[in-house]
C-alpha cells in the first residue's frame, strides 16, 4: 500500500497494489483518504509506504526543548541558513541528498511539518513503532523517480499536467508487467494519486529487502528521526524479485 499523505484528507491519496507471479495490478487508488480510510486500507498489506517524514532532527528536538525551558540555545550560531542546517535536516535527508542530489523538504522548517504532525497520528493508528524498517516505511517518490531515471521535478499541479501525463506514460511503458486497470486516467490527472502509486512501489521494494538501510551508527539516530527508503533495485526487476 502507498500513501501520499497531506495535511488534510482532501489531498491525501492511497493506492493498493497486488504483486503476484511477476506481475503487479493496481487494485485501487483513491483521493480524500481519512485516517480511518488509511487504517482500513492497510489491513492485509505486507508493507505500507508513506510519503511523509516519520520524525524530526535530533538537534531540533533538543534545541526546542531547551528553548521551551528558557535554557540557553543548545546549538549555535543561528544567524545563517548554513549554521542552522543541523536543526532542519535529518540524517536521512543528508543521505538522500548525497545519493540523488535531491533535497527533501525540511520537517522542521517547511510546510511539510503539518503533514508530519498528521503522520504521527497515522503511525500510532497503524501501531508502527519501528521508524526505520517497520510495517510502514518512509517513501520519497521524487527520489525513487530520480533513482529509476525519470523526471523527478515539475510534474505536480495543474500547470504541469502535460509533464505529468508524459511522465506517467513513460512509467507505464517501463513497467509492461504493471496493470493500472481503470485507474490510468486518475494517475494522469492527479499527482497525489501517482505519488501514492510510487509510494506503493517503494513499499514493495522494502518488503523484498531491496532498499538502502542505515549503517549501524546511522540506525541509532534513524530510530528517532525516521529513514527514507531509496530503492536499490532496477524498476524492471521489481515484480520478478
Amino acid at each position: 500500500m502507498g500513501v501520499d499523505l497531506a495535511a488534510e484528507p482532501a489531498k491525501t491519496a492511497v493506492a493498493t497494489i497486488d504483486w503476484h507471479d511477476g506481475r503487479a495490478t493496481l487494485v485501487d487508488v483513491r483521493l480524500g483518504a481519512t485516517d480511518a480510510d488509511l487504517v482500513a486500507a492497510s489491513r492485509g498489506a505486507v508493507r505500507v509506504g508513506i510519503d511523509s517524514p516519520f520524525g524530526w532532527p535530533d538537534e531540533f528536538v533538543t534545541f526546542i526543548s531547551a528553548h521551551h525551558r528558557h535554557a540557553a540555545p543548545t546549538h549555535g550560531p543561528l544567524n545563517t541558513r548554513a549554521a542552522r542546517g543541523p536543526l532542519v535536516r535529518r540524517t536521512t535527508d543528508d543521505v538522500v541528498r548525497e545519493r540523488t542530489g535531491l533535497i527533501p523538504l525540511s520537517v522542521s522548517a517547511d510546510l511539510i511539518a503539518h503533514v508530519a504532525l498528521r503522520c504521527v497520528g497515522v503511525l500510532a493508528a497503524l501501531d508502527v513503532t519501528d521508524r526505520v524498517d517497520g510495517r510502514a516505511v518512509e517513501a520519497y517518490p521524487a527520489a525513487a523517480l530520480s533513482t529509476w531515471g525519470f523526471t523527478s521535478r515539475g510534474y505536480k499541479g495543474r500547470a504541469n499536467d502535460a509533464v505529468r501525463r508524459t511522465l506517467v506514460g513513460q512509467f507505464v511503458d517501463a513497467t509492461p508487467w504493471f496493470n493500472l486497470g481503470t485507474h490510468h486516467d486518475l494517475c494522469m490527472r492527479s499527482d497525489d494519486a501517482f505519488d501514492a502509486v510510487l509510494a506503493a512501489f517503494l513499499a514493495r521494494a522494502a518488503a523484498i529487502g531491496r532498499t538502502h538501510l542505515p549503517t549501524a551508527p546511522q540506525r541509532t539516530v534513524a530510530r528517532r528521526e525516521g529513514w527514507i527508503h531509496l530503492p536499490d533495485i532496477a524498476l524492471s526487476d521489481l515484480a520478478s524479485a
